[in-house]
């Protein structure tokens, strides 16, 4: 059974992505999840504070199948978003719950942008997207969803991508199940993202990063 049963947008009957399409490329199996459960609030912090209740501060404190975390840098990680607009849309995330570009710190300015280089070329090496769109939205007024805890998009685009479904049916035609995405995205990462950037394997073991709610360390 998939790791991410349970998780919302999940097709929880399913073994396997082979249930619901026959198909021969990687990212070519179908699943239709809805957006909309996120948009009207479902899995959204009460408050944008720190802790158990904002999901980027929670999910580094599991494993990374749980998580659907693909990698651990030293002050950020990557993870798959639980609502994608395009099949391995991930998220750069830093562990520090902070809300503002403009209040990271040069460790974490510099990590974030290493580690959305990095997924650009892995996530090439896995599907060979046409395009990516980049993006973070810094405030609610702005679109975030999450707006007390920064998070970078990295959304792969094909073209053709786009069609009546999200705008008929409020449904996205996604081809893989979440943690299959993330399985290969992971297996990928050391063989494909540059040397230089790389921070360490996504190993799906125990966190070596701070618990929930918890700071990174300052360095000296």
């Amino acid at each position: 059974m998939s790791t991410t049963q349970g998780l919302p947008g999940h097709p929880d009957d399913a073994e396997s992505t082979h249930d619901f399409a026959q198909g021969h490329k990687r990212f070519d199996h179908l699943w239709t999840p809805h957006r909309m459960v996120y948009i009207g609030g479902e899995n959204k912090p009460d408050h944008e504070g720190p802790g158990d209740q904002c999901p980027f501060c929670r999910v580094p404190g599991g494993t990374d199948e749980k998580g659907l975390i693909v990698t651990r840098g030293e002050h950020c990680y990557v993870v798959m978003n639980l609502y994608p607009y395009n099949s391995g849309h991930v998220l750069v995330c830093p562990y520090r719950h902070v809300a503002d570009y403009t209040d990271l710190t040069a460790a974490e300015v510099l990590e974030v942008a290493d580690l959305t280089r990095a997924a650009m070329h892995v996530i090439r090496s896995v599907s060979n997207p046409a395009g990516f769109n980049l993006g973070m939205n810094q405030g609610a007024v702005a679109g975030a969803g999450i707006a007390g805890h920064l998070h970078q998009h990295i959304v792969p685009r094909w073209f053709g991508d786009s069609n009546f479904l999200p705008v008929i049916g409020e449904t996205k035609a996604l081809p893989q199940l979440l943690g299959e995405t993330r399985a290969l995205l992971a297996e990928a990462w050391a063989e494909h993202a540059p040397a230089a950037i790389l921070r360490g394997a996504a190993s799906g073991g125990e966190p070596a990063q701070p618990a929930p709610g918890a700071s990174a360390p300052e360095k000296a």
